[in-house]
Parts: C-alpha cells; structure tokens; sequence
C-alpha cells in the first residue's frame, strides 16, 4: 500500500469516526452533548494556548486556560437548560481577571502578548463553543425548567459545514479557475466555494422536509450564513497558522491535523448562526 493510499484511508476513517461521534454527542441527549462538547472545548483551548506559545516570549497559562474554557461551556449549559442562574458565570470572571492580574508579578518578558492570546483563546475558541448551548436549549413554557434540549439546529450548522467542505472540493477539483483567498489559502477557489455553497443549499432543504424548527427560507438562510462565515473561520485558522509558521494546529486527529483543524469553521459559523436566528426571532 502506498502512503499516499494509506494517508487516505487514515483520513477517511478518521472523518467517518469524527461525523458519527458529533452526531451522536448531539442525538443522545444532553448529557452526552455536554460530555463530547466540553471536552472539545478543553482540548481545543489547550492546544490554542500550545502554538501559540511557540512564538517568542509568549507564556500563556494552558492549563488554567483550558480548564476556564471547559468550565465556560459548562456554565453556559447548566444556564442554558435553566439549572441555574447566572451567578454560575462569577467564577469565569473571577478566572479572567487571576489571568490579567498575575501578569502585573510574573515579571514575564511579553505581559501584553500573553494578555492578548489568552483572551483571544477564549473568545475565539471557548464562547463559540459555549455559544453551542444557547441553540440546543429552546424556550419550552410547558417543560417544568422553561426550556427543553432540541438537536437539529446545532446539528445542523456542522451539516451545512460538511456538505459545504464536501461540494467545495468536487467542484473545485473539477472547475476551480479562480482564487478565492491566495495570500492566505491558495488551495480554495470560488468556483469551489460557490459549490459548496449549493450543495449546503440543497441539505438545508432535506432539513426542511423533516424538521419544522424554521420553514424554508429560514433553513436556507440560516445555510447561508454558516456556509459564508464557515468559510472565513477556515481561512481565519489558516492566517493564524501561517503567522505562526505551522501547517497544522496539532495531530490529535490522524491525516486531520488537531481539534482547531476540524473546528475552524464553527468558530466563526455558531456565534454567525445565532445572531441570525435571534433576528429571526425579533423580525
């Protein structure tokens, strides 16, 4: 067998393993939402904090870092499910604030830098995550807690992202001419984003079929809007690691690189997705 065969079989049963596991953490309740999520969150936080510090003088904190991420996904999801209230955010904040304050006596050489990447950790990687909890909890007057668990819509956003990567790179195989973005990802194209796009389009309307969360303008707008914002969180990792100088964010996941490699898209896609569903909402 080749490597290039043997690479590909690596990554075919590396991405199968992948998509069952999200859609099971999601289809199996709560529970196991919260267990797969968090700690998705963690490794995703840890190893954000790991390249980072490959720049000079850069001294984050992983571990509280990772653990603060962790506990943020988790006090969104107990808030969310209407456990608790918000007094469950106060040692989050007690958190960051420990991680601003210590500088001013570590008498490290780059106080700034470590301020800058450890809150870009956690807005960039953590609160996305965490975002997660606030579409799977829908307001329900009748469950005794005021909310209830609903899958789809969460679920749905790393479908549209699937079908969106899949359709990109048939398309762009195939008719790719045109550089989407090549400063920075000279391997996309707009004929394979536009591809994707359609292909997104067209699993937004199996969901309509089947589910009656939105109608269809609603799933299709909501496509849209994950597949456009999915596209600049890929190229967002992709300037990020470039100017770091690496070519993936870890290699947790074999022939997939790290957790930051899989996830690069929802990070700017889920906030993407529920501003656009809130205004749904208010309209």
């Amino acid at each position: 067998m080749t490597p290039k065969i043997q690479n590909l079989l690596t990554r075919s049963v590396t991405g199968a393993l992948f998509v069952v596991a999200v859609i099971c953490s999601f289809y199996y309740g709560p529970l196991t939402f919260a267990f797969f999520f968090g700690l998705v969150t963690l490794l995703s936080v840890r190893e954000f904090c790991r390249i980072t510090q490959t720049q000079d003088s850069i001294q984050t904190n992983a571990f509280i870092c990772s653990v603060a991420g962790l506990y943020l996904f988790l006090a969104f999801w107990a808030y969310m499910s209407g456990m608790v209230g918000g007094g469950i955010f106060i040692p989050y904040l007690l958190t960051l604030l420990y991680l601003l304050v210590s500088e001013l006596y570590l008498k490290r050489p780059s106080p700034l830098g470590n301020w800058a990447f450890t809150m870009l950790g956690q807005m960039y990687v953590a609160l996305p995550f965490a975002l997660l909890n606030a579409l799977a909890f829908q307001s329900a007057p009748h469950s005794s807690l005021g909310v209830e668990y609903r899958f789809m819509i969460p679920l749905s956003i790393f479908f549209f992202l699937w079908a969106s990567d899949s359709g990109a790179y048939c398309f762009g195989s195939m008719f790719g001419r045109h550089k989407l973005f090549p400063r920075i990802s000279p391997n996309k194209s707009w004929e394979g984003s536009v591809g994707g796009g359609l292909v997104a389009l067209a699993v937004s309307q199996l969901l309509a079929t089947y589910d009656a969360s939105l109608d269809r303008m609603g799933w299709m707008g909501l496509a849209l809007v994950v597949v456009i914002f999915g596209t600049w969180g890929d190229l967002v990792e992709s300037l990020i690691k470039r100017q770091l100088g690496i070519k993936d964010s870890g290699n947790i996941l074999p022939g997939h690189g790290g957790m930051l490699d899989r996830f690069d898209s929802s990070l700017l896609a889920i906030p993407a997705a529920l501003i656009y569903l809130y205004t749904l909402q208010i309209l």
